[in-house]
């Protein structure tokens, strides 16, 4: 094996090059200006699989932990303040969330979150039915307990332009991106995280790794003696037109139904999802869509909810996958126990696109600080998987 040259006091190397590990190395270089050295390795420069890219770009306040919604609104706050590389403000289509509770212990559980989310400053409201159906005109809402609207700060954007963005600027301010492969973290003697080492053999001495590899985050941190409850699933995404469109269709929210399935307006038509009733884990480069989830799961759910999807026509598909936490479906975040040097972040469960400019504005602190200093995020350190867990309710 090469030798390798011993690691500056001010060197990082971020694994993943999707909206975490950019928004790493953006708050480091840019929003820092960080003297260190920043390597970004991404495999895959196109980002033809990545999360970030296949993701339905949702953001939104309504969780039911007070840190998921602090991180949210940061990334709201880091949205509205960025811009394109060409200089343009990233597309943010702010409709709203508009979750449906179906029975009497849902719409308890909405009304708990929703006084966390008023406490935490959310722009959110609880309707009844008649206030759903009056607001969104061909909804079938006689099933329904109560719903809640986000009613500003919540819908969905352009995650790869909000990406190139944090990477260019990045790049600017002196961080380094590197397309390249990461087959194991390498520990010293001690045990502390020394660098990585790449599938050709190239070995980067670092200070500091970032674990930012999405699903492949688990098979990684297994190299630094590591065992994290994180697993890709698979998740496919139908686009869909109606015969007859609803009233206010551009208008109307991302809605989330009760039987877990969920639906929100795209161009002339909408694009609807659903995690399957058997939900394994798959291999990391499975993306083949699950076609007959349309069919069999995902419209007679559609047809019950409005009468206007009784008639549709699946017009496109596509699967992407979720580093899904099976533990609590909340993110695994900060210093690895026992290995020094090394940062996690994984395991978002569905929220890592909306949550990725908080934790890499934590985990630039972390390093060039010691601590977190504007936002705590040590409720989602690894230390938590040894205890009971208290999952996030809000999973889409």
């Amino acid at each position: 094996m090469p030798p390798r040259a011993p690691a500056s006091v001010s060197s990082v190397v971020v694994i993943g090059g999707g909206i975490v590990g950019a928004s790493v190395a953006w708050h480091l270089k840019v929003d820092r200006a960080w003297p260190g050295s920043v390597t970004v390795l991404e495999r895959d420069p196109s980002y033809a699989q990545a999360a970030t890219a296949l993701s339905a770009s949702g953001l939104r306040q309504q969780f039911t932990t007070a840190l998921n919604i602090r991180l949210s609104q940061y990334g709201l706050a880091f949205l509205h303040a960025r811009r394109t590389p060409e200089g343009a403000a990233i597309p943010f289509r702010e409709n709203g969330y508009l979750i449906l509770a179906g029975d009497a212990a849902q719409a308890e559980g909405l009304r708990t979150a929703h006084t966390l989310q008023r406490d935490e400053g959310a722009d959110v409201a609880l309707l009844s039915p008649a206030q759903i159906a009056a607001r969104y005109p061909g909804l079938s809402t006689g099933d329904l307990a109560l719903g809640s609207l986000g009613l500003s700060g919540e819908g969905w954007f352009d995650g790869l332009a909000l990406l190139r963005g944090l990477r260019a600027e990045s790049q600017a301010a002196g961080a380094l991106w590197q397309r390249a492969e990461a087959a194991a973290i390498e520990c010293d003697p001690s045990g502390a995280a020394a660098g990585v080492t790449l599938t050709d053999g190239t070995r980067l001495a670092a200070a500091w790794v970032v674990n930012a590899a999405g699903t492949r985050a688990p098979a990684l941190a297994r190299t630094a003696g590591l065992a994290l409850p994180v697993e890709p699933r698979k998740r496919t995404v139908f686009c869909f037109g109606c015969e007859t469109p609803p009233p206010g269709q551009a208008g109307w929210p991302l809605i989330a139904d009760p039987s877990g399935m969920w639906l929100r307006p795209e161009g002339a038509g909408f694009i609807a999802g659903k995690a399957p009733t058997a939900d394994p884990a798959v291999a990391p480069d499975d993306f083949e869509p699950r076609s007959n989830e349309f069919d069999e799961a995902l419209w007679p759910l559609l047809a019950a909810r409005a009468r206007c999807f009784e008639a549709v026509r699946m017009t496109g598909l596509w699967a992407g996958h979720y580093d899904w936490n099976t533990h609590d479906q909340n993110a695994i975040l900060g210093p690895a126990p026992g290995v020094p040097g090394l940062l996690l972040a994984t395991g978002f469960s569905g929220h890592g696109l909306q949550h990725g400019a908080g934790v890499g504005r934590g985990l630039a602190e972390w390093i060039a600080k010691g601590s977190y200093r504007s936002l705590d995020l040590t409720p989602l350190h690894a230390c938590r998987l040894t205890a009971a867990p208290t999952a996030e309710a809000n999973i889409y």
